[in-house]
């Protein structure tokens, strides 16, 4: 798959829950919003009509985005941490440390869908996940930011 989304069995599961609450429940509890806001007489001037059909634009958008996604996924295998791949890779969580810094910052590589609460998603394709896909523990990696060159040491891969 060319163009097919990276993601972690966690992460696909998680969107995949996702995806079944919205098109069910959540076209459920949007549609009676709509009714009883419909209830309330000239729609022309109705806030809560208007303000219904926009959460339901926005649900229906997120559906259709979840269901390209992972209509288009790819599962990432975590055998390959298992099978010796030392590196950073996608899914790896990253504590890199910058230079002239003396507390390390926690990265996810990979896309936003893999998000985790306590870790900042860096992309792939950007600069930083750039130059961190492949570094191993104990590697400096340089890349071109928007504040400049940068540079930073891998503390961790897991």
């Amino acid at each position: 798959m060319p163009d097919a989304h990276q993601l972690s069995q966690a992460a696909h599961d998680r969107l995949s829950a996702e995806l079944a609450e919205l098109t069910t429940r959540g076209r459920i509890d949007i549609a009676q919003k709509i009714e009883t806001a419909r209830k309330l007489g000239d729609l022309s001037e109705n806030g809560d009509y208007h303000a219904a059909k926009e959460e339901q634009g926005k649900m229906e958008g997120r559906i259709a985005h979840l269901s390209r996604i992972l209509t288009n996924s790819e599962i990432i295998s975590e055998a390959a941490v298992a099978d010796g791949v030392t590196g950073v890779i996608l899914g790896s969580v990253v504590s890199v440390l910058y230079d002239g810094d003396d507390e390390p910052e926690r990265f996810l590589v990979g896309v936003i869908e893999e998000r985790q609460d306590d870790v900042v998603v860096v992309s792939p394709g950007s600069p930083m996940g750039e130059a961190l896909l492949g570094a191993a523990e104990g590697d400096a990696v340089e890349f071109d930011s928007p504040a400049g060159p940068q540079k930073v040491t891998v503390v961790e891969v897991s």
